[in-house]
């Protein structure tokens, strides 16, 4: 160890090496048992591998309000990583790191939840085990980390529910509720590429970490600086309950549920093809469809839950490549869409027929727009909703999601909501409107009523959720779920297509039907990535100029007004403080606006442009309009980024 501390030191004189990386490394191998971290540091040292080094150990990995994120195989894998190997080509061990999703930094996190959960308890007066409950996705180490968290939980005395396998991300949400656990975690890294992995943490309600939960749970994980604890006695430790069959049956029942016309589906529905990305989408998406009654069709190279995700290069549902394989199956076979979803199933991403019969992939905003549209139109064709209670339906959207889902739910008299990026402020809306119920109103329990019966009560006494969605592929159209749902999603959007076709039309023809009536609307999304050490030190300057230092005017528009929710308060549309947060909103004299806000799961700053037009036919001309006028926005941020960046 002395010989490797003094290359540290010369390496920091030098320059090649971060103070804090070495600071960071040193702390890091006095909190690790056994040799694999000093082994794996020892030969990037000997290799000259600072740049690995400074990204690897530049900070200690964030455990946030969502959890963990991060790298689990590295640029460099070093012979004592790679070890023996294991399955679908990765290495034995995951990359050596304080900024790297290991089994140090899993550790810590499960060891933070349940320390948090007990002092939770205590403060409760709640006298009995914790129940915690683990959930995993395809990708490399998940099923490693599902089962290290388990035996964690039950080695500190708390009771654990394992999946048998990968499961979507929702069905741990869903899990939660159903049984009454008291938190979980899924082992996912979601869209990103196939070498992170990541730590989503959820508590009782079923929903990501929300206050006063997030705070306190950090505020344990940060607190501890080495893998070594001390197991309980076997007669004080909790037990492990493998779920399964039952489970994935139980949440399908539910999921039937937001079928809003099965009638629809008297003659066949539509015929879909569903591409799994080697995730864990098709296995409730697709026998739920079968069971509805859609066609459905699979792409079966993408069938394969395999973490390199091999026919892709990113497993990411908006990416037009990523469905490739489903439209090419689509075309050959005459299905009307293509439904896609990531890794965990949170996401969802579409490709449709226009009237033309072409192939043409939607944008997120798009997606979720046409599902507003139809939920609202058709919760009104079917008598859900009606001129006494629309006042108490609501849509919940984030900030930087398409405003045109706010005109189309207004016209409607139906409340919109804007959140916070991050779908746990939608959940957390949707707490709230669950416990806005009186008591005494309820027979039983909130989460045992059947649909029917909560939706009566939200409509009488609170407020009903009609849709909930975000830019980023996320949607929910009932709240059984506290998250964003793909399999929910795959529903809902399959139904949408059986009725373009039984209005005899095609489903881009029904956006445009929408834009026709409410005014055509575009939304361009950017980002740019700064990988390492120095990227997020660029993103964190960057993101922070747009605060100290507000734009006043863009290609000759002069900016009419700027939104730091950093800085100012503001309240949503129920009068609730938004809290604080790192993003910006410009509004433009023309009608347009952006938003900025640095990526909280990724190295990126992501940039969100809002143009639009007034209503109208000649739909081929705003569109040409409206894009041209973000073109040139674009071009503008762009040009300012770079100055801001010197």
């Amino acid at each position: 160890m002395s010989n490797l501390a003094t290359n540290l030191d010369n390496a920091v004189a030098s320059g090649d090496l971060l103070t804090s990386s070495r600071e960071n490394i040193i702390d890091h191998l006095a909190g690790t048992t056994g040799d694999l971290a000093e082994r794996a540091v020892t030969e990037l040292v000997e290799a000259g591998e600072w740049a690995e080094l400074n990204d690897r150990f530049f900070k200690t990995l964030a455990f946030g309000t969502g959890g963990l994120r991060g790298r689990t195989i590295g640029k460099v894998v070093t012979k004592a990583e790679q070890g023996a190997g294991g399955p679908n080509d990765r290495p034995e061990f995951p990359c050596v790191g304080s900024a790297t999703m290991n089994f140090y930094n899993v550790g810590r996190a499960i060891r933070g939840m349940i320390a948090y959960t007990k002092k939770h308890f205590e403060k409760e007066g709640i006298n009995r085990k914790p129940i915690f409950a683990f959930a995993q996705d395809t990708r490399h180490f998940s099923t490693d980390y599902a089962e290290f968290c388990a035996k964690i939980c039950n080695d500190l005395g708390c009771d654990a529910y394992l999946f048998d396998g990968p499961r979507a991300t929702p069905q741990l949400s869903f899990l939660i509720r159903e049984l009454r656990l008291d938190a979980g975690v899924v082992l996912t890294a979601s869209h990103n590429p196939s070498h992170d992995n990541g730590f989503k943490a959820y508590f009782d309600k079923g929903s990501q970490l929300v206050e006063p939960h997030a705070t306190g749970v950090i505020d344990e994980v940060n607190a501890i600086t080495s893998e070594a604890y001390d197991a309980l006695p076997a007669s004080e430790q909790g037990k492990l309950t493998v779920v399964g069959a039952d489970a994935d049956r139980r949440y399908m029942d539910k999921l039937k549920t937001t079928l809003l016309r099965p009638d629809l589906l008297d003659g066949g529905g539509a015929k879909v093809v569903f591409a799994n990305i080697h995730g864990t989408g098709g296995h409730i998406a697709v026998p739920m469809l079968k069971e509805l009654g859609f066609g459905v069709l699979t792409v079966a190279e993408q069938d394969v839950q395999d973490g390199r995700f091999p026919t892709v290069a990113s497993p990411n549902p908006e990416n037009a490549a990523a469905l490739q394989m489903g439209v090419d199956l689509a075309e050959k076979e005459g299905a009307e869409i293509v439904i896609g979803t990531d890794p965990d199933c949170d996401r969802m991403g579409v490709v449709v027929r226009d009237d033309a019969g072409k192939m043409q992939i939607l944008t997120g905003n798009q997606t979720g727009t046409l599902m507003a549209w139809y939920r609202i139109k058709t919760m009104f064709d079917i008598g859900f909703l009606n001129d006494s209670n629309r006042g108490h339906a609501v849509v919940l959207k984030t900030y930087v999601t398409s405003p045109l889902q706010n005109k189309i739910a207004e016209k409607a008299g139906i409340n919109v909501v804007d959140t916070l990026t991050g779908f746990k402020w939608i959940a957390d809306k949707l707490q709230k409107y669950e416990e806005g119920i009186p008591a005494d109103k309820i027979e039983g329990e909130y989460r045992d009523l059947d649909e029917a019966t909560s939706r009566a009560l939200r409509l009488e006494y609170s407020r009903y959720f009609v849709f909930g969605g975000e830019e980023s592929y996320g949607y929910l159209g009932a709240d059984f779920v506290r998250d964003k749902d793909g399999n929910m999603a795959t529903v809902m959007f399959a139904e949408i297509a059986a009725y373009a076709k039984s209005e005899g039309t095609s489903v881009a023809g029904l956006l445009d039907k929408i834009y026709k009536e409410y005014g055509y609307h575009l939304e361009v999304n950017k980002s740019v990535v700064m990988e390492g050490a120095e990227g997020a030190s660029q993103i964190a300057s960057l993101n922070a100029s747009y605060s100290s230092n507000k734009p006043t005017e863009y290609a000759g528009v002069k900016v009419s007004n700027v939104r730091d929710f950093e800085v100012d308060t503001f309240e949503d549309t129920e009068g609730d403080e938004v809290p604080k947060a790192g993003m910006i909103i410009v509004d433009m004299a023309d009608g347009n606006s952006f938003a900025v806000r640095a990526s909280g799961t990724e190295p990126k700053i992501k940039y969100y442009l809002f143009g639009n037009d007034a209503p109208g036919d000649d739909l081929e001309a705003s569109q040409e309009s409206v894009a041209k006028s973000l073109e040139d926005l674009w071009t503008a941020i762009e040009a300012d980024m770079q100055e801001r960046m010197k």
